[in-house]
């Protein structure tokens, strides 16, 4: 869950390293240091807290280098500070690393390396790897064939970065299980290193990815690569389409509230090269699925973490109502420890913004061991979960910088609605007529997220009304439950507000001993077909004195009528409308947030990709 940026070449190593950790302090920001080949020497900075704090130690204490690496960093082992922060010189001082993931192992490592005089200067499981390439760097006198060996002892999934003051012309680094991306950066005369395009994105749009068991060699004008025993490995570079301006907040206080807004376009940009407009059809050519594999489907999992998961709680409703096939949403976690029954005929879709989450790549690790075809529903061009997949669906929503997840939230709705579509389409179950209908409802989405934004000067006013309460309750039904989930969380992520997303049924089977006049209830009622029923538990809710505030058409009388506030949003399609509805929720706990005076794009204790179990 740490950010990994490095650089070799004729600039200032320094200067281009920090802004990339910049970009990537999303994925960690308990600490943050670099280390730069000086005049022969490994010069470190480092400190605990925010990247800015490095900023302004380094300008404090230059360094001037033209070969470096940096790391941001999520604390695993041992607390933030600056001794326990990245990079980690050996006990010699010439070899330096920085390290994503955990070595399970560190302990009866660091046993051994004791016995052997090694002095350990911080708490953290990276040391370890440092010293161990330290030892055999002394057996063998190459940096290669040392971080070779070391990969060999070590236990666990990593990511790691290493260089040597005494072999100044190159950067190793390699790639073990789930512990992140490496992305090497080709440039003219120099190359980039970092465990997120992001943060190399503003230097060069070509850029290869390590696969697990690979290790890279990168000097200023190539790279080579080898597995663990020394076979050479062809690896492919490809151009990533991002903006670099699409990484950077503009005109917006914060990375979240660009997002919140950008989803009008995202939303947009996930239905591009995806609808045949002459046939009114869902094309989707990267599934790699045709009429005989589509009708061989017996039965869908669909596992994921966090917000991802709830958009596949909305995919369940969507895949079951269009193609008639059983859907299983199974936290990504759990996927593998329950031992899942994985019957001819099932699929395993997987959903993960970044590509690299731990749990959801181990859950599509034991789909594949069980024999099952695995999709992935993914944002992040060339990630591990697209790699591995059997096939998948591109979220095109570009980068989402903060923690919170907005855009990444609503492109896999619409993904698994055309998923639902194309695969109804494929096994011939779904009529033109509806088809056509189908497709009509979906094209016009973007457009009805570009109005419920416009809410969006009522949503603070409420917000601030609101930003003293003790908590909330969110209800939903159908469909729209798993946005009670989806807002409720986004509240509890950013405003530290304890909150709670229910079915609207279960309110009446405990959740309403916790209401009165200090409780807020969200409600998600938009007209449909369990409009009633959500009136009735307004009126409850109401009843018991506590403050209601409801998610609802424009134009409904009766909720407004009974509610305490109401965020309006157009008529949306019923099968679409968590696309919309949850557009209120993301600006309301945004606004919380933000009047609070909190971080927004960085919460406590949180990391963007969640590369660790």
């Amino acid at each position: 869950m740490c950010g990994i940026v490095a650089y070799i070449g004729k600039q200032n190593a320094s200067s281009i390293i920090v802004d990339g950790l910049k970009k990537l302090e999303y994925r960690g920001y308990d600490s943050a240091g670099l280390a730069i080949l000086e005049n022969g020497q490994i010069e470190l900075r480092r400190m605990a807290g925010r990247i800015d704090k490095l900023a302004t130690l380094i300008k404090e204490k230059p360094l001037n280098g033209t070969l470096g690496i940096g790391h941001t960093r999520w604390a695993t082992h041992g607390a933030p500070s600056e001794a326990n922060a990245h990079p980690h010189l050996s006990m010699s001082g010439k070899i330096v690393i920085v390290h994503n993931g955990i070595v399970e192992n560190y302990l009866s490592l660091r046993e051994e390396l004791l016995t052997k005089g090694v002095t350990f200067r911080s708490e953290t499981d990276t040391e370890t790897i440092a010293h161990l390439i330290d030892l055999y760097y002394a057996n063998y006198g190459n940096l290669l064939s040392a971080v070779q060996n070391t990969l060999k002892r070590l236990k666990g999934a990593h990511g790691i970065v290493v260089m040597s003051s005494d072999e100044p012309d190159k950067l190793i680094a390699a790639r073990l299980g789930n512990a992140g991306g490496i992305a090497i950066g080709v440039g003219q005369g120099e190359m980039f290193l970092a465990s997120d395009v992001p943060a190399i994105i503003a230097h060069t749009q070509n850029v290869a990815f390590l696969e697990s068991g690979q290790i890279a060699t990168i000097s200023a004008n190539n790279f080579s690569v080898q597995d663990l025993n020394g076979q050479t490995i062809k690896l492919k570079t490809q151009n990533i389409p991002w903006d670099p301006v699409s990484a950077e907040k503009g005109s917006y206080a914060h990375f979240m509230l660009k997002e919140i807004h950008e989803q009008v376009r995202a939303l947009s940009n996930t239905l591009s090269g995806r609808i045949d407009f002459e046939r009114s059809r869902v094309v989707l050519p990267s599934l790699n699925v045709d009429v005989n594999s589509a009708k061989a489907i017996k039965k869908i999992f669909i596992t994921a973490c966090g917000t991802a998961a709830y958009a596949g709680m909305v995919g369940k409703y969507l895949i079951e109502h269009i193609t008639r096939i059983p859907v299983e949403v199974m936290i990504a976690s759990e996927f593998r420890y329950c031992d899942p029954i994985i019957e001819p005929g099932t699929v395993v879709l997987s959903i993960s913004q970044s590509g690299e989450t731990a749990d959801t790549l181990a859950a599509m690790e034991e789909a594949r061991l069980k024999g099952a075809p695995v999709w992935a529903i993914v944002n992040a061009i060339g990630s591990q979960a697209m790699r591995i997949a059997d096939g998948g669906i591109s979220m095109q929503v570009g980068p989402e910088i903060g923690v919170a997840s907005t855009k990444a939230f609503t492109a896999p709705i619409l993904d698994l609605y055309m998923l639902a579509v194309y695969l109804a389409d494929l096994r011939g179950t779904l009529g033109e007529t509806e088809r056509v209908a189908y497709v009509k409802d979906l094209l016009g989405i973007p457009g009805l997220v570009e109005k419920a934004l416009l809410q969006e000067d009522e949503i603070e006013r409420v917000a601030n009304k609101y930003k003293a309460m003790k908590g909330a309750l969110y209800l939903g039904r159908g469909v729209n439950m798993p946005i009670a989930y989806e807002g409720a969380l986004k509240l509890k992520e950013i405003s530290y507000k304890h909150a709670e997303g229910y079915p609207a049924g279960e309110m009446k089977h405990g959740p309403i001993a916790l209401l009165d006049e200090d409780m807020l209830v969200v409600l998600i009622a938009p007209k449909d077909q369990w409009y009633d029923k959500m009136i009735s538990q307004i009126e409850q809710a109401k009843a018991r004195g506590a403050q209601v505030l409801v998610i609802a058409n424009e134009g409904d009388e009766v909720i407004k009528a009974l509610a305490d506030e109401v965020f309006w949003i157009p008529n949306t399609p019923w099968l679409l409308s968590p696309a919309v509805t949850i557009i209120p929720l993301q600006l309301f706990a945004y606004h919380i947030a933000a009047v609070l005076g909190l971080d927004v794009d960085q919460p406590r204790n949180l990391a963007k990709s969640v590369t660790v179990e």
